[in-house]
């Protein structure tokens, strides 16, 4: 059995990952800002930990992480938490800008940076960052959540290429949006008139009216603990029909638009 330690544990993925890893006899120190949101796991489960952690306090992360190391290895660390955020460019406010960023990017990054000494001291382990279709495709109205998810699969891109000498692994993970709440618990903008016939007004529709391609979210946590064993570590997992296609559609896209160029592309070499 192993040790997993997951941000976000209290709701969506995370919970749903925690719950089934205690049911099959794994040990789970989940990281929430409301430890009591798992109280009735830890009532029922004695493999259940928490530890406090704020994610927008690069402190309060460092100490939590080093909380859950205190107990012995960590055999995979989850970076789950997150926070969506809904509105064209202009609707948003800084505020909502920053939160997203704050949340996704910044704090996922602080999750992982705090990670690594304790993995490399152990001898290896195993990282799961959760992003989405989203690290790789982009919707109108997700800028500022798009800009959050690409920024830390490049991120992970980087570091991973670094601490792979150390036997630390990395898997990007990409799931389509799932009914876990991600519609309702949108930070959403006011829509402005001027965007309602333009794609930007298409996809706000499409949100109220549930036309995006779903995943199962049982199904997702299921995959997200799967990988785990697998080795060599896929550096990302896309989950879902409709992130299968959006992504495959987009990376022969950009591929396609790269060659098209490469005369003049390659014409600049010194």
């Amino acid at each position: 059995m192993s040790t997993w330690m997951i941000t976000g544990a209290s709701g969506g993925f995370g919970r749903l990952m925690t719950e089934r890893l205690l049911e099959r006899g794994d040990t789970v120190i989940g990281a929430v800002r409301r430890p009591e949101a798992l109280d009735d796991l830890a009532a029922k489960y004695e493999r259940l930990r928490t530890v406090q952690m704020d994610l927008t306090d690069a402190e309060s992360v460092r100490t939590a992480t080093d909380q859950a190391f205190t107990a012995g290895r960590v055999d995979v660390v989850v970076s789950n938490a997150g926070h969506g955020i809904f509105g064209a460019a202009e609707e948003l406010t800084d505020a909502q800008i920053r939160r997203v960023i704050d949340v996704n990017l910044l704090g996922s990054i602080a999750v992982i940076r705090a990670a690594l000494p304790h993995l490399r001291a152990q001898g290896g382990g195993r990282i799961l960052q959760v992003a989405s279709e989203g690290g790789q495709i982009a919707y109108p109205n997700f800028s500022a959540y798009h800009a959050s998810k690409w920024g830390i699969e490049g991120f992970v891109e980087s570091v991973a290429q670094e601490v792979e000498p150390f036997g630390i692994d990395f898997t990007i993970l990409e799931p389509g949006p799932s009914q876990t709440g991600f519609g309702t618990a949108l930070d959403t903008a006011p829509a402005t008139a001027v965007y309602d016939r333009t794609p930007s007004g298409d996809i706000r529709r499409a949100l109220q009216e549930g036309g995006l391609a779903w995943v199962d979210p049982g199904k997702v946590a299921d995959a997200f603990i799967a990988v785990a064993d697998v080795s060599p570590a896929p550096r990302r997992l896309a989950l879902g029909s409709g992130p299968y296609q959006q992504i495959e559609d987009a990376l022969k896209s950009r591929l396609a638009e790269l060659q098209a160029q490469r005369e003049v592309t390659t014409s600049v070499d010194a």
